[in-house]
């Protein structure tokens, strides 16, 4: 559906989609089809009039390992792929804070870079027992211009998300869910999180969307606050002699 690429499965279950990051073999790490895909998937997803609720999960083992590290290397060597890179993030993070269709993550595996920034972009979060979060842009020598730092701190104090943007720790399942970064914990994410996206189609539509809205207007003024700092600070740091050095060093382990 939507004219997406393998890499984005968009299937319809009446009046849900059901979005499954596709790219099993690499832990569904972004690479530039599916992070453009996901630029494009939300504004899709809202003109669709048949739509009352989404679900969004990764197959196979992981919701999102984060970035392909080949991915992250041609980002550093093509100044044209990095900008056009930069604004899908910028793309994908108010096209899901604007996205008028409630979207509940079913998180089947860990969900790390920007595959945590989706979760935290969700309305409703599943996350497996076995799953955890992170974002470790830091680690690599990258700001995070579409990643946990933009949308943590509403979900939980400033000073745990200043320890988890910092640091790039993981945080275990039951961990987040203490923190306020996911809503459940539980043995099948998916069949939670499909049964919640039901429970929400079957609500009046005009309420069900007004009601996300009024919510997403104080995730969207955040968002709009600091992105053009940090979109400025993420092209910035793929240019630094740090990011260079360690890139060379995962694409030469991978």
């Amino acid at each position: 559906m939507y004219d997406m690429p393998d890499e984005v499965e968009v299937r319809a279950d009446g009046p849900l989609r059901i979005i499954t990051l596709n790219r099993p073999d690499a832990l569904n790490a972004m690479n530039d089809v599916l992070h453009t895909a996901l630029a494009r998937l939300w504004p899709r997803l809202g003109e669709d009039r048949e739509v009352r609720a989404a679900v969004l999960t990764g197959r196979g083992r992981a919701f999102s390992a984060g970035g392909d590290f080949a991915y992250l290397d041609e980002l550093r060597r093509d100044a044209d792929l990095r900008a056009a890179t930069i604004a899908h993030g910028r793309d994908i993070v108010l096209g899901m804070a604007r996205c008028r269709v409630p979207v509940v993550a079913a998180v089947n595996g860990p969900a790390v870079g920007l595959g945590a920034s989706l979760v935290a972009l969700c309305d409703i979060v599943y996350l497996a027992e076995t799953a955890y979060l992170a974002d470790p842009h830091v680690q690599v020598g990258l700001v995070a211009a579409d990643g946990g730092p933009l949308t943590w701190p509403l979900h939980t104090s400033l000073l745990l998300a200043k320890e988890y943007a910092l640091t790039g720790a993981r945080i275990p399942a039951s961990r987040a869910a203490e923190l306020g970064l996911a809503n459940h914990v539980v043995a099948d994410p998916l069949a939670e999180a499909l049964a919640c996206a039901k429970r929400i189609a079957g609500l009046p539509r005009q309420a069900v969307e007004s009601t996300k809205r009024l919510l997403n207007l104080h995730l969207e003024r955040a968002v709009l606050a600091t992105l053009d700092f940090a979109t400025t600070a993420e092209d910035q740091s793929f240019r630094t002699d740090d990011f260079a050095r360690t890139i060379a060093g995962l694409t030469a382990k991978d």
